[in-house]
């Protein structure tokens, strides 16, 4: 990868709203170079998506969120590509990673709340073929999200006092 789309890729994952005239400026390239550079990382599925990284807690949303970690039995050929695929396709799954360790596969979810959530890994998840186990967390707090700590900017409350 060429070394203007690695810093570009670094400035995107600081702060993906920076325009092609700022990149550029920081970076000391040509504008067009950036633009051309970033709609590259678009092409070829490197950058997949810009999103604005939510604190719910702050916005008091009630939906739940879990980490839900699955044992798969791989099939032939297929390894966990198959049930991978199949579990990528439910909308109540917002991410999925094959990990190494004690289980395969860990499932971000959300749900409207845990009965949601209970009924998706019982009704939906579990009865897939291949799925040998699942241990469900449910997520109780952030403290950081995408690098970024999610506690809010407090002024100090501490008062000067001169003796």
């Amino acid at each position: 990868m060429r070394e203007l789309a690695k810093n570009v890729l670094k400035l995107l994952g600081e702060n993906a709203r920076y325009s092609y005239a700022e990149m550029a400026d920081i970076l000391g390239a040509d504008e067009t170079d950036v633009k051309n550079a970033v709609e590259e990382l678009e092409k070829t599925k490197t950058v997949v998506k810009y999103a604005a990284i939510l604190n719910t807690e702050v916005l008091h949303e009630r939906n739940v969120q879990a980490l839900i970690e699955v044992k798969v039995a791989p099939q032939k050929l297929k390894g966990f590509e198959s049930c991978a695929e199949e579990i990528c396709n439910f909308s109540e799954v917002k991410s999925l990673y094959l990990m190494s360790g004690g289980f395969d596969l860990a499932v971000f979810v959300e749900g409207n709340d845990i009965g949601a959530i209970a009924k998706f890994v019982a009704e939906r998840l579990s009865v897939l073929d291949g799925i040998v186990g699942v241990a469900t967390h449910f997520i109780l707090k952030k403290y950081k999200i995408e690098g970024q700590i999610t506690r809010p900017d407090e002024p100090n409350k501490r008062e000067i006092i001169q003796a």
